[in-house]
Protein backbone atom coordinates (compact mmCIF):
# COMPACT_ATOMS: atom_id res chain seq x y z
CA UNK A 1 0.00 0.00 0.00
CA UNK A 2 1.54 3.13 -0.92
CA UNK A 3 0.83 6.70 0.06
CA UNK A 4 1.55 10.14 -0.57
CA UNK A 5 1.85 13.21 1.82
CA UNK A 6 0.94 16.69 0.83
CA UNK A 7 1.28 19.82 3.02
CA UNK A 8 -0.09 22.55 1.94
CA UNK A 9 0.90 26.70 2.95
CA UNK A 10 3.70 28.80 2.02
CA UNK A 11 4.65 29.31 5.43
CA UNK A 12 6.58 26.05 4.73
CA UNK A 13 8.05 26.56 1.32
CA UNK A 14 10.12 29.94 2.74
CA UNK A 15 11.14 28.54 6.15
CA UNK A 16 8.91 30.45 8.19
CA UNK A 17 6.75 26.95 9.43
CA UNK A 18 9.36 23.72 9.52
CA UNK A 19 7.05 20.77 8.58
CA UNK A 20 6.92 18.40 11.43
CA UNK A 21 3.78 16.75 10.38
CA UNK A 22 4.78 14.86 7.31
CA UNK A 23 7.57 13.02 9.50
CA UNK A 24 5.28 11.91 12.16
CA UNK A 25 2.83 10.82 9.26
CA UNK A 26 5.18 8.53 7.66
CA UNK A 27 6.67 6.98 10.96
CA UNK A 28 2.73 5.71 12.06
CA UNK A 29 1.56 4.92 8.08
CA UNK A 30 5.69 2.66 7.89
CA UNK A 31 4.30 0.88 11.48
CA UNK A 32 0.83 -0.14 9.82
CA UNK A 33 2.13 -1.72 6.42
CA UNK A 34 1.88 1.90 4.19
CA UNK A 35 4.82 2.69 2.47
CA UNK A 36 5.31 6.38 1.97
CA UNK A 37 6.36 7.06 -1.70
CA UNK A 38 6.78 10.49 -1.97
CA UNK A 39 6.79 14.40 0.23
CA UNK A 40 4.74 17.27 -1.57
CA UNK A 41 4.99 20.68 -0.31
CA UNK A 42 2.67 23.28 -1.93
CA UNK A 43 2.12 26.67 -2.25
CA UNK A 44 -1.76 28.14 -0.91
CA UNK A 45 -2.65 28.23 -4.05
CA UNK A 46 -5.98 26.31 -6.18
CA UNK A 47 -4.19 25.77 -9.32
CA UNK A 48 -1.68 24.30 -7.49
CA UNK A 49 -3.17 22.08 -5.39
CA UNK A 50 -5.49 21.08 -8.13
CA UNK A 51 -2.44 19.53 -10.48
CA UNK A 52 -0.90 17.93 -7.16
CA UNK A 53 -4.16 16.02 -6.46
CA UNK A 54 -4.28 14.55 -9.58
CA UNK A 55 -1.00 13.34 -9.61
CA UNK A 56 -1.28 12.00 -5.96
CA UNK A 57 -4.48 10.10 -6.59
CA UNK A 58 -3.10 8.54 -9.85
CA UNK A 59 0.13 7.25 -7.89
CA UNK A 60 -1.32 6.19 -4.74
CA UNK A 61 -3.82 4.13 -2.63
CA UNK A 62 -3.98 6.53 0.14
CA UNK A 63 -3.27 10.80 -0.17
CA UNK A 64 -3.05 12.53 3.26
CA UNK A 65 -2.83 16.26 2.86
CA UNK A 66 -2.46 18.97 6.00
CA UNK A 67 -2.98 23.11 5.99
CA UNK A 68 -5.18 25.32 4.71
CA UNK A 69 -8.16 24.51 6.52
CA UNK A 70 -7.93 27.69 8.78
CA UNK A 71 -11.05 30.07 9.14
CA UNK A 72 -9.63 33.02 7.56
CA UNK A 73 -8.93 33.97 3.56
CA UNK A 74 -5.51 32.57 3.27
CA UNK A 75 -7.18 28.95 4.16
CA UNK A 76 -8.38 27.85 0.78
CA UNK A 77 -7.97 24.05 0.90
CA UNK A 78 -11.55 23.30 1.68
CA UNK A 79 -13.11 25.20 -1.27
CA UNK A 80 -10.13 23.97 -3.57
CA UNK A 81 -11.53 20.03 -2.95
CA UNK A 82 -15.02 21.06 -3.50
CA UNK A 83 -13.93 22.12 -6.81
CA UNK A 84 -12.31 19.12 -7.18
CA UNK A 85 -14.49 16.69 -6.12
CA UNK A 86 -17.62 19.00 -8.11
CA UNK A 87 -19.23 18.97 -4.49
CA UNK A 88 -21.02 22.08 -2.71
CA UNK A 89 -20.51 23.27 1.32
CA UNK A 90 -23.19 22.18 3.55
CA UNK A 91 -23.48 23.09 7.15
CA UNK A 92 -22.36 20.31 9.46
CA UNK A 93 -24.37 20.23 12.80
CA UNK A 94 -21.90 18.40 15.07
CA UNK A 95 -19.00 20.56 14.14
CA UNK A 96 -21.06 24.05 14.69
CA UNK A 97 -22.22 22.74 18.31
CA UNK A 98 -18.27 21.70 19.10
CA UNK A 99 -17.24 25.23 18.13
CA UNK A 100 -20.07 26.93 20.15
CA UNK A 101 -19.03 25.01 22.92
CA UNK A 102 -15.38 25.94 22.47
CA UNK A 103 -16.55 29.23 23.04
CA UNK A 104 -18.50 28.55 26.03
CA UNK A 105 -15.63 27.15 27.58
CA UNK A 106 -13.42 30.06 27.45
CA UNK A 107 -15.83 32.53 28.89
CA UNK A 108 -17.11 33.55 25.18
CA UNK A 109 -20.55 34.14 24.54
CA UNK A 110 -22.15 32.26 20.96
CA UNK A 111 -23.40 35.46 19.96
CA UNK A 112 -19.64 36.60 19.32
CA UNK A 113 -18.96 33.44 16.98
CA UNK A 114 -18.16 35.24 14.22
CA UNK A 115 -19.29 34.41 10.75
CA UNK A 116 -15.19 33.04 9.80
CA UNK A 117 -15.59 30.35 12.72
CA UNK A 118 -19.29 29.19 11.88
CA UNK A 119 -17.33 28.75 8.16
CA UNK A 120 -15.62 25.71 10.11
CA UNK A 121 -18.63 23.67 10.50
CA UNK A 122 -19.18 23.97 6.48
CA UNK A 123 -18.30 20.72 4.74
CA UNK A 124 -18.53 19.32 1.02
CA UNK A 125 -21.21 17.36 0.95
CA UNK A 126 -19.44 14.32 -0.70
CA UNK A 127 -17.10 13.54 2.30
CA UNK A 128 -16.93 11.87 5.35
CA UNK A 129 -16.40 14.16 8.24
CA UNK A 130 -13.70 13.26 10.57
CA UNK A 131 -14.43 14.50 13.93
CA UNK A 132 -11.75 16.76 15.30
CA UNK A 133 -12.36 16.85 19.43
CA UNK A 134 -8.69 19.25 19.50
CA UNK A 135 -9.73 21.95 17.12
CA UNK A 136 -12.36 23.51 15.28
CA UNK A 137 -11.83 22.30 11.66
CA UNK A 138 -12.58 18.88 11.35
CA UNK A 139 -11.02 16.24 8.73
CA UNK A 140 -12.80 14.99 5.34
CA UNK A 141 -12.11 11.67 3.61
CA UNK A 142 -12.81 11.54 0.19
CA UNK A 143 -12.43 8.70 -2.13
CA UNK A 144 -11.28 8.48 -6.15
CA UNK A 145 -10.38 6.06 -8.32
CA UNK A 146 -9.59 3.45 -5.57
CA UNK A 147 -7.51 6.34 -3.44
CA UNK A 148 -8.62 7.41 -0.60
CA UNK A 149 -7.99 11.13 -0.03
CA UNK A 150 -7.87 12.66 3.80
CA UNK A 151 -7.60 16.44 4.13
CA UNK A 152 -6.72 17.44 8.04
CA UNK A 153 -5.84 20.39 9.77
CA UNK A 154 -2.08 21.64 9.62
CA UNK A 155 -2.24 22.11 13.32
CA UNK A 156 0.67 19.08 14.43
CA UNK A 157 -1.65 18.56 17.61
CA UNK A 158 -4.98 18.44 15.86
CA UNK A 159 -3.44 16.67 13.03
CA UNK A 160 -2.28 14.00 14.54
CA UNK A 161 -5.66 13.60 17.00
CA UNK A 162 -7.26 13.13 13.66
CA UNK A 163 -5.12 10.16 12.36
CA UNK A 164 -4.95 8.22 15.67
CA UNK A 165 -8.23 8.88 16.00
CA UNK A 166 -10.01 7.83 12.94
CA UNK A 167 -7.43 7.32 10.18
CA UNK A 168 -4.65 4.97 11.18
CA UNK A 169 -7.22 2.25 12.79
CA UNK A 170 -9.38 2.49 9.65
CA UNK A 171 -5.86 2.25 7.43
CA UNK A 172 -4.76 -0.79 9.57
CA UNK A 173 -7.89 -2.63 8.55
CA UNK A 174 -6.86 -2.36 4.87
CA UNK A 175 -3.40 -2.73 5.08
CA UNK A 176 -2.19 -6.48 4.53
CA UNK A 177 1.91 -5.92 4.52
CA UNK A 178 2.85 -6.10 8.29
CA UNK A 179 6.34 -4.01 9.19
CA UNK A 180 8.52 -4.57 12.59
CA UNK A 181 11.72 -2.37 13.42
CA UNK A 182 13.99 -2.84 16.15
CA UNK A 183 16.90 -0.31 16.49
CA UNK A 184 20.39 -0.01 18.33
CA UNK A 185 22.10 3.54 18.89
CA UNK A 186 25.79 3.92 18.45
CA UNK A 187 28.12 6.16 19.22
CA UNK A 188 31.57 7.63 19.12
CA UNK A 189 32.01 5.87 15.79
CA UNK A 190 31.63 7.13 12.11
CA UNK A 191 28.84 5.32 9.40
CA UNK A 192 31.39 4.02 7.12
CA UNK A 193 33.78 2.32 9.92
CA UNK A 194 30.14 0.46 11.47
CA UNK A 195 29.15 -0.43 7.53
CA UNK A 196 32.53 -2.10 7.23
CA UNK A 197 32.52 -3.82 10.46
CA UNK A 198 29.10 -5.33 10.08
CA UNK A 199 29.34 -5.70 6.04
CA UNK A 200 29.83 -9.90 5.86
CA UNK A 201 26.74 -10.18 8.65
CA UNK A 202 24.59 -7.67 6.44
CA UNK A 203 25.36 -8.89 3.17
CA UNK A 204 24.16 -12.62 4.58
CA UNK A 205 20.32 -10.93 5.95
CA UNK A 206 17.58 -12.77 4.26
CA UNK A 207 15.22 -10.73 1.34
CA UNK A 208 13.03 -9.23 3.79
CA UNK A 209 14.99 -8.19 6.06
CA UNK A 210 16.69 -4.46 5.44
CA UNK A 211 19.55 -2.55 7.35
CA UNK A 212 19.19 1.24 7.49
CA UNK A 213 22.25 4.08 8.93
CA UNK A 214 20.97 6.75 9.99
CA UNK A 215 23.70 9.00 10.91
CA UNK A 216 23.31 12.52 12.97
CA UNK A 217 25.95 14.04 14.55
CA UNK A 218 28.49 11.97 17.22
CA UNK A 219 25.57 8.91 16.53
CA UNK A 220 24.61 6.65 14.14
CA UNK A 221 21.34 4.56 14.29
CA UNK A 222 21.23 0.99 12.61
CA UNK A 223 17.25 0.37 12.15
CA UNK A 224 16.59 -3.30 11.04
CA UNK A 225 13.33 -3.66 9.36
CA UNK A 226 11.13 -6.83 8.63
CA UNK A 227 8.88 -6.32 5.99
CA UNK A 228 6.09 -9.06 4.64
CA UNK A 229 2.22 -10.44 4.99
CA UNK A 230 0.23 -10.28 8.45
CA UNK A 231 0.34 -13.74 7.97
CA UNK A 232 4.48 -13.81 8.37
CA UNK A 233 6.25 -14.89 11.32
CA UNK A 234 8.81 -11.86 10.78
CA UNK A 235 9.56 -11.13 15.05
CA UNK A 236 11.39 -14.18 15.50
CA UNK A 237 14.13 -14.05 12.58
CA UNK A 238 14.43 -9.86 13.64
CA UNK A 239 14.88 -10.26 16.50
CA UNK A 240 17.73 -13.32 15.99
CA UNK A 241 19.45 -11.14 13.65
CA UNK A 242 19.11 -8.01 15.71
CA UNK A 243 20.74 -9.87 18.57
CA UNK A 244 23.74 -10.36 15.75
CA UNK A 245 23.95 -6.95 15.17
CA UNK A 246 23.99 -6.11 18.80
CA UNK A 247 27.04 -8.00 19.56
CA UNK A 248 28.83 -6.74 16.35
CA UNK A 249 28.36 -3.43 17.40
CA UNK A 250 28.53 -4.35 21.48
CA UNK A 251 31.61 -1.86 21.56
CA UNK A 252 29.45 0.97 20.33
CA UNK A 253 26.31 0.23 21.57
CA UNK A 254 24.54 3.28 23.45
CA UNK A 255 20.76 2.00 23.59
CA UNK A 256 18.60 -0.97 22.27
CA UNK A 257 15.66 1.45 21.86
CA UNK A 258 15.13 4.23 19.57
CA UNK A 259 15.16 7.04 22.08
CA UNK A 260 16.47 10.20 22.97
CA UNK A 261 20.39 9.26 24.51
CA UNK A 262 19.05 11.75 27.72
CA UNK A 263 16.00 9.14 28.15
CA UNK A 264 18.11 6.17 28.20
CA UNK A 265 20.39 8.12 30.99
CA UNK A 266 17.54 8.60 32.57
CA UNK A 267 16.47 5.09 32.84
CA UNK A 268 19.80 3.68 33.82
CA UNK A 269 20.11 6.20 36.66
CA UNK A 270 16.64 5.36 37.83
CA UNK A 271 17.68 1.60 37.95
CA UNK A 272 20.86 2.22 39.96
CA UNK A 273 18.89 4.73 42.22
CA UNK A 274 21.43 7.40 41.65
CA UNK A 275 20.98 11.13 40.50
CA UNK A 276 23.26 13.55 38.55
CA UNK A 277 24.76 16.81 38.27
CA UNK A 278 26.75 18.87 35.90
CA UNK A 279 29.03 22.09 35.60
CA UNK A 280 28.97 23.56 32.48
CA UNK A 281 31.18 26.14 30.07
CA UNK A 282 31.54 25.44 26.25
CA UNK A 283 27.68 23.78 26.26
CA UNK A 284 26.44 26.77 28.47
CA UNK A 285 23.38 24.67 29.87
CA UNK A 286 22.74 22.54 26.65
CA UNK A 287 23.62 19.15 28.82
CA UNK A 288 21.07 19.72 31.42
CA UNK A 289 18.54 21.64 28.86
CA UNK A 290 18.45 18.12 27.46
CA UNK A 291 17.64 16.04 30.53
CA UNK A 292 15.28 18.13 31.77
CA UNK A 293 13.79 17.83 28.60
CA UNK A 294 12.54 14.18 29.75
CA UNK A 295 9.31 14.08 31.68
CA UNK A 296 10.25 12.73 35.46
CA UNK A 297 13.77 13.45 35.14
CA UNK A 298 13.68 15.77 38.75
CA UNK A 299 13.63 12.20 40.29
CA UNK A 300 17.69 11.71 38.99
CA UNK A 301 18.73 14.96 38.04
CA UNK A 302 19.46 18.00 40.90
CA UNK A 303 20.54 20.65 38.29
CA UNK A 304 23.95 22.07 36.91
CA UNK A 305 26.06 25.29 37.27
CA UNK A 306 26.76 27.09 34.28
CA UNK A 307 30.21 28.64 34.67
CA UNK A 308 31.28 30.24 31.31
CA UNK A 309 34.13 33.04 32.41
CA UNK A 310 37.02 32.59 34.56
CA UNK A 311 35.12 34.58 37.66
CA UNK A 312 32.29 32.18 37.31
CA UNK A 313 34.69 29.26 37.71
CA UNK A 314 36.08 30.32 40.62
CA UNK A 315 33.03 31.74 42.84
CA UNK A 316 30.34 29.31 41.52
CA UNK A 317 32.32 25.90 41.28
CA UNK A 318 35.53 26.89 43.42
CA UNK A 319 38.05 26.57 40.90
CA UNK A 320 41.69 27.16 42.28
CA UNK A 321 42.83 30.37 40.37
CA UNK A 322 46.27 29.23 40.29
CA UNK A 323 44.60 26.45 38.41
CA UNK A 324 43.09 28.52 35.90
CA UNK A 325 46.64 30.60 35.40
CA UNK A 326 48.62 27.81 35.24
CA UNK A 327 46.53 25.22 32.59
CA UNK A 328 43.61 27.53 31.88
CA UNK A 329 39.70 26.77 31.39
CA UNK A 330 40.65 24.09 28.85
CA UNK A 331 42.31 21.80 30.45
CA UNK A 332 42.15 18.50 32.36
CA UNK A 333 43.17 20.23 35.87
CA UNK A 334 40.06 22.63 35.05
CA UNK A 335 37.47 20.35 34.49
CA UNK A 336 38.48 18.00 36.99
CA UNK A 337 38.08 20.38 39.50
CA UNK A 338 34.76 21.51 37.95
CA UNK A 339 33.82 18.00 38.55
CA UNK A 340 34.61 17.32 41.64
CA UNK A 341 33.30 20.20 43.34
CA UNK A 342 29.73 20.37 41.55
CA UNK A 343 29.26 16.81 42.55
CA UNK A 344 30.33 18.06 46.28
CA UNK A 345 27.83 21.58 46.25
CA UNK A 346 24.62 19.15 44.61
CA UNK A 347 25.79 15.71 46.97
CA UNK A 348 24.82 13.59 43.82
CA UNK A 349 26.28 10.32 43.27
CA UNK A 350 27.43 10.96 39.88
CA UNK A 351 28.45 14.77 38.14
CA UNK A 352 29.77 15.57 34.42
CA UNK A 353 31.90 18.39 33.88
CA UNK A 354 32.90 20.14 30.11
CA UNK A 355 35.56 23.00 29.08
CA UNK A 356 36.10 23.31 25.73
CA UNK A 357 36.35 26.26 22.72
CA UNK A 358 33.15 25.63 20.95
CA UNK A 359 34.04 28.67 18.38
CA UNK A 360 34.14 29.92 15.55
CA UNK A 361 37.24 31.78 17.18
CA UNK A 362 39.00 31.53 20.20
CA UNK A 363 41.51 28.64 19.13
CA UNK A 364 45.32 28.62 19.72
CA UNK A 365 47.97 26.93 18.53
CA UNK A 366 47.88 24.17 21.20
CA UNK A 367 44.16 24.55 21.59
CA UNK A 368 42.55 25.35 18.34
CA UNK A 369 38.95 25.22 18.46
CA UNK A 370 37.44 22.49 18.74
CA UNK A 371 39.41 21.18 21.58
CA UNK A 372 37.02 20.02 24.57
CA UNK A 373 37.73 18.05 27.43
CA UNK A 374 34.69 16.23 29.73
CA UNK A 375 35.00 14.57 33.13
CA UNK A 376 32.95 12.39 35.18
CA UNK A 377 32.82 11.97 38.75
CA UNK A 378 31.13 9.62 40.83
CA UNK A 379 32.09 9.18 45.32
CA UNK A 380 35.02 6.91 44.10
CA UNK A 381 36.95 8.52 40.91
CA UNK A 382 37.02 11.54 38.35
CA UNK A 383 37.58 10.26 34.61
CA UNK A 384 38.55 13.12 32.24
CA UNK A 385 39.05 13.20 28.28
CA UNK A 386 40.28 15.29 25.77
CA UNK A 387 38.40 15.57 22.30
CA UNK A 388 39.31 17.11 19.11
CA UNK A 389 35.95 17.79 17.43
CA UNK A 390 35.06 20.59 14.68
CA UNK A 391 35.48 24.32 13.40
CA UNK A 392 31.32 24.28 13.71
CA UNK A 393 30.28 26.06 17.21
CA UNK A 394 26.61 24.26 17.12
CA UNK A 395 28.16 20.76 16.21
CA UNK A 396 30.49 20.76 19.00
CA UNK A 397 28.16 21.71 21.90
CA UNK A 398 26.08 18.76 19.97
CA UNK A 399 29.38 16.24 20.34
CA UNK A 400 30.23 17.43 23.82
CA UNK A 401 26.94 16.26 24.89
CA UNK A 402 26.69 13.20 23.23
CA UNK A 403 30.22 11.90 24.17
CA UNK A 404 29.53 13.26 27.70
CA UNK A 405 26.61 10.73 27.84
CA UNK A 406 28.80 8.21 26.56
CA UNK A 407 31.26 8.57 28.64
CA UNK A 408 28.73 8.84 31.42
CA UNK A 409 27.01 5.54 30.59
CA UNK A 410 30.37 3.71 30.83
CA UNK A 411 30.75 4.29 34.30
CA UNK A 412 26.70 3.73 35.05
CA UNK A 413 27.87 0.31 33.20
Amino acid sequence: MQAILITIGDELLIGQTIDTNSAWMGQQLNQIGFWVKEKIAISDDAAHILKTLDYAISQADLVLITGGLGPTKDDITKQTLCKYFDAKLILNQEVLTHVENIFKRRGMPVSELLEMNKQQAMVPDCCTVLFNASGTAPGMLFKKNNAIIVSMPGVPFEMQHIMQTHVLPMMEKISDEHVLHRTLITAGVGESFLADKIKDWENDLPPFLKLAYLPSIGMVKLRLTARGKKTDNLQMPLDKEFEALKNLASEFLFAENDEPMEKTIGKMLLKKNANLCVAESCTGGFIASKMVSMAGSSKYFEGGVVSYSYQAKENLLGVKKQTLEKFGAVSEQCVTEMCTNVLEKFKTDFSIAVSGIAGPDGGTDDKPVGTVWIAIGSKHKTTAKKFHFTKDRSRNIELTFVHALKMLMSELK
